[in-house]
């Protein structure tokens, strides 16, 4: 019998400007779960909304950093009780599917890199789209395409959720502790309650699809419609049910029986109903989730990713590649900030890559790799010529280039929207590595939540990640789209899960990820560029503005770029948005006494360790 032991309570400071700590206290007792592991619930800290200033955090033997303190805390305890990086991985995933249900959940999916200090192995959890779906999922009668809102709030956009899968297969080859005992947290925090912070009720109050679910509905707002306030102890008895069964019986408890026959009736009775059946859900376990980590040199590392039908790795690396391609700019920072000479070449070669992005990457398994491989992409040669139609001005809008004189007849995806997603970065006291992003897409999913036929309030929310598809089957010229819908396929992501080493002793160097749609691939990519070219610490990377090209305007966070920087941008030929870019970045990097980890001062997230 395993006993996690606490030797505190709280090992959370969080700055706002100056330390000012803030606790909301649970005082409920704190019972055993069947399996005999004991889990102190830990004080819940009331958290700011906007900008929160991290300190950054060194630890000596293991770090922990994930997108909510309590899923941060779930994950350190696990470590503490003798669990590997991915046994914390899981008890961190399902606390934050009950705290963090906006981002991720048991209801989407997730990709996790695992380092185990000889090799890299890859898990791709992402959702399939149902076999009934077909590329025509997303047209009305005249076939034209859903307004892109109307397509997420339906039952059309939910995929076959992925991650309890994922989480399975991680345990059954890197798993310690028994898969029974790494539901403890999250099941007591959802049999107690937790705090429901400012961040989560300001997103449930603004979003008025939500309301319009029946069971999200009576869970989390008031009678009069209004969001429950912050500091309410929120139980979800349901989904604690629900974690109860799967801990018992195994996976086979969500993808058969009456959780799958709930999922099933919630979409296909939703006003635009989906196409989703019990047999598409049993069928996800027996996929092979095993994939081959897609690694490249750049400069004295080897950095990591994730290979289709994510388009994270492959973009990052064409934006590294071309940038090194260019005249190095002489001062690339000022006063912290990104200098306009520098950002213009960020912006065109973030250009080119989506440029490509969009033409030729979707899921592996119905669409050909150029040339038969993903690495032409990746081409030196390649990159070099592309990196050529970058001059002083802006190039307005990119087109595809053609690696390896590969003729494509694929038409070139037009830009949607995507969002939400978190991540997670452990390191365990055996030094083995994860990094795992982790989505149910848009903020909240499809807007519809599953009490998993329970009758008990609460549950958890469904994907929509078939939106991350094209809409639209083909382009203005009849040209297929390579990421339109088809039955069994995986839609394209931009989760952009990354683990560092150095090029010639294979040490761990760190792990890093974020949240935040599309744009994840631009926040991955300031990160690695800060900590790896820049010379910044992981926390000092993560505070640095964020900025993003789509191949199109290029876009500034607000509140940190001079107007000068903007005038001298637009002066160059950029189309200048500037406005609101949340990452969520977490990151650890090991140093010579051990590590030190980053979370972004843009949401709630925090490292521990010892």
């Amino acid at each position: 019998m395993t006993t996690f032991e606490i030797r505190r309570s709280v090992q959370i400071v969080l700055f706002v400007g100056l330390i000012l700590p803030f606790f909301l206290l649970t005082g409920c007792d704190q019972p055993e779960v069947e399996s005999g592991v004991t889990y102190t619930i830990p004080e819940q800290p009331e958290l700011p909304t906007g900008y929160n200033p991290k300190p950054g955090w060194s630890t000596s033997e293991f770090a922990v950093a994930a997108a909510n303190p309590l899923a941060t805390d779930a994950g350190y305890q696990i470590i503490r009780a003798g669990g590997s990086a991915i046994d914390a991985a899981i008890a961190v995933q399902l606390v934050l599917s009950l705290v963090e249900p906006q981002s991720s959940g048991i209801g989407g999916g997730a990709f996790i890199l695992a380092w185990d200090g000889d090799e890299i192995h890859a898990y791709n959890g992402r959702e399939t789209a149902p076999s009934a779906a077909d590329e025509n999922l997303f047209l009305d009668d005249d076939g034209t395409p859903l307004p892109y809102a109307s397509a997420v709030r339906s039952g059309l956009s939910v995929g076959v959720p992925g991650t309890f899968a994922l989480l399975k297969t991680a345990h059954e080859n890197h798993g310690i502790l028994p898969w029974e005992e790494l539901f403890t947290p999250a099941i007591l925090l959802a049999e107690n309650g937790f705090n429901l912070g400012p961040r989560l009720h300001s997103l449930l109050e603004n979003d008025e699809a939500l309301k319009n679910d029946d069971i999200a509905r009576a869970f989390y707002y008031d009678d009069e419609g209004n969001a429950l306030s912050t500091g309410t102890n929120l139980k979800n008895p349901a989904y604690a049910e629900i974690l109860r069964n799967v801990a018992q019986h195994g996976i086979s408890a969500f993808y058969e029986g009456s959780v799958a026959a709930d999922i099933v009736s919630r979409v296909s009775s939703h006003e635009r109903p989906g196409v989703i059946s019990e047999a598409d859900i049993a069928a996800y376990p027996a996929l092979d989730l095993r994939t081959e980590a897609m690694c490249n040199v750049w400069r004295e590392y080897e950095i990591c990713g994730f290979p289709p039908p994510s388009s994270g790795h492959i973009t990052i690396m064409q934006m590294l590649y071309i940038l090194e391609n260019l005249d190095p700019v002489d001062e690339p920072l000022a006063d912290s900030v990104p200098t306009a000479e520098w950002l213009h070449q960020f912006m065109e070669a973030s250009k080119l890559a989506f440029a490509d992005r969009n033409q030729y990457i979707a899921d592996p398994l119905f669409v050909e790799a150029p040339v038969g491989n993903w690495q032409s992409m990746l081409n030196s040669d390649y990159l070099a010529d592309r990196s050529t139609l970058v001059t002083d001005t802006s190039m307005g809008t990119a087109e595809p280039g053609n690696p390896g004189d590969f003729y494509s007849a694929y038409g070139v995806q037009i830009q949607q929207p995507e969002s939400g997603t978190s991540h997670i970065s452990i390191v365990d006291r055996d030094g083995n590595a994860v990094s795992m992003t982790t989505t149910i897409e848009s903020g909240f999913g499809s807007r519809i939540m599953s009490d998993g036929g329970t009758g008990l309030a609460g549950g958890f929310l469904l994907n929509n990640e078939l939106t991350d598809f094209s809409l639209t089957p083909t382009d203005d010229d009849g040209n297929p789209i390579a990421n339109r819908v088809e039955p069994g396929k995986r839609p394209r992501s931009s989760m952009s899960p990354t683990l560092v080493f150095k090029k010639d002793s294979g040490e761990f160097v760190a792990s890093v990820g974020s949240p935040g749609g599309a744009a994840i691939i631009h926040y991955t990519a300031k990160a690695l560029i800060g900590m790896l070219d820049w010379g910044l610490n992981a926390q000092e990377a993560i505070d640095l503005p964020n900025f993003a090209n789509f191949n199109g305007p290029s876009v500034l966070e607000e509140g940190y770029f001079s107007a000068s920087v903007i005038e001298a941008l637009e002066a160059m030929g950029h189309e200048v948005d500037v406005r609101a870019l949340t990452s969520g970045l977490q990151a650890i990097q090991r140093t010579d006494d051990g590590y030190f980890g980053g979370a972004d001062p843009r949401r709630e997230g925090v490292v521990m360790g010892d």
